[in-house]
């Protein structure tokens, strides 16, 4: 079953699922519009920090390797935008730490404002008793360099309740991302 507004509301607030929460929809931010962030009718839109891993300039014949460490990226903080250049992708993180109940499960998916330039951010579950800050891929998939703004939002998050508590959580299993708090890149 997917949770509503009421119920993130309570969790956010009771339970410190998100923080920092807003319990709103936010479209304007000192009288200027953004790209929302907030409670949203069946789930949450999460924002973007200020810090970002852009890919370095490399040789067209590099191979990346999720099963290496790469230093291709290197780690930028920025004001107000980064440029995603075209066919490329960029790392960010959330500013919202979450934490993850044991019945629930979630699926964050990138807002359709900038899919419709042509900005994908990777579906990705929270697994149960998972929490952290969301380290997000973001892909340009257009041919045109695209902005991408810091402190506004980028990914929605729905919450599904389950019938019974998982058996195996990810806190039990230890899992490899569990509490991170920077831009984390992929490990094996």
């Amino acid at each position: 079953m997917v949770k509503n507004d009421k119920w993130i509301k309570t969790m956010a607030l009771d339970k410190k699922i998100i923080e920092p929460f807003e319990p709103g929809q936010i479209k304007q931010v000192d009288g200027r519009g953004v790209i929302s962030f907030g409670t949203s009718s069946y789930g949450y839109d999460m924002r973007l920090s200020d810090e970002f891993m852009i890919m370095k300039p490399v040789k067209r014949d590099t191979v990346l390797d999720p099963k290496q460490s790469s230093d291709i990226f290197e780690t930028i903080k920025v004001k107000d935008f980064i440029i995603v250049e075209p066919n490329s992708v960029a790392l960010g993180r959330t500013i919202e730490y979450f934490r993850i109940p044991r019945d629930i499960v979630t699926i964050a998916f990138g807002k359709s404002t900038y899919a419709r330039c042509g900005i994908f951010v990777n579906i990705t579950p929270f697994e149960p008793e998972w929490e952290g800050y969301v380290t997000l891929s973001i892909a340009n998939a257009s041919n045109l360099p695209v902005k991408v703004y810091a402190n506004e939002g980028i990914a929605q998050v729905l919450f599904l309740g389950a019938h019974e508590v998982c058996q195996t959580s990810y806190a039990d299993r230890k899992g490899k991302y569990q509490s991170q708090k920077t831009i984390t890149q992929a490990k094996i």
